[in-house]
């Protein structure tokens, strides 16, 4: 089994920055892709970023691209996801998962899922 804790959301405002992180648990951490989705009231869960077992290759939803960077810490078991020029539109719950396999970008593909840590962006 694997768990994930989020932590680092809170309120900032436009143009700020915040980092998010994610502490996992479990022996196959490092093995794993690792990415992070949002979802904002009345949507749907969409992806943000995603990195690979080695953090040698990153993805990012072009909403985000150039504002957002995912990085990793496999001796600590981390995930970040640093996020600068924020915008109201980030405005979400943001969640770390963990890849299974197939598709980076499709929530359908990820494993195991954190509570949630939630972002909100005022202009």
């Amino acid at each position: 089994q694997v768990q994930l804790v989020e932590s680092g959301g809170g309120l900032v405002q436009a143009g700020g920055s915040l980092r998010l992180s994610c502490a996992a648990s479990g022996r196959t951490f490092t093995s794993y892709t690792m990415g992070w989705f949002r979802q904002a009231p009345g949507k749907e869960r969409e992806f943000v970023a995603a990195i690979n077992w080695s953090g040698g290759s990153t993805f990012y939803a072009d909403s985000v691209k150039g504002r957002f960077t995912i990085s990793r810490d496999n001796a600590k078991k981390m995930v970040f996801l640093q996020m600068n020029s924020l915008k109201p539109e980030d405005t979400a719950v943001y969640y770390c998962a963990q890849h299974r396999g197939g598709s980076y970008y499709s929530s359908l593909d990820y494993a195991y899922w954190g509570q949630g840590t939630q972002v909100t962006v005022s202009s």
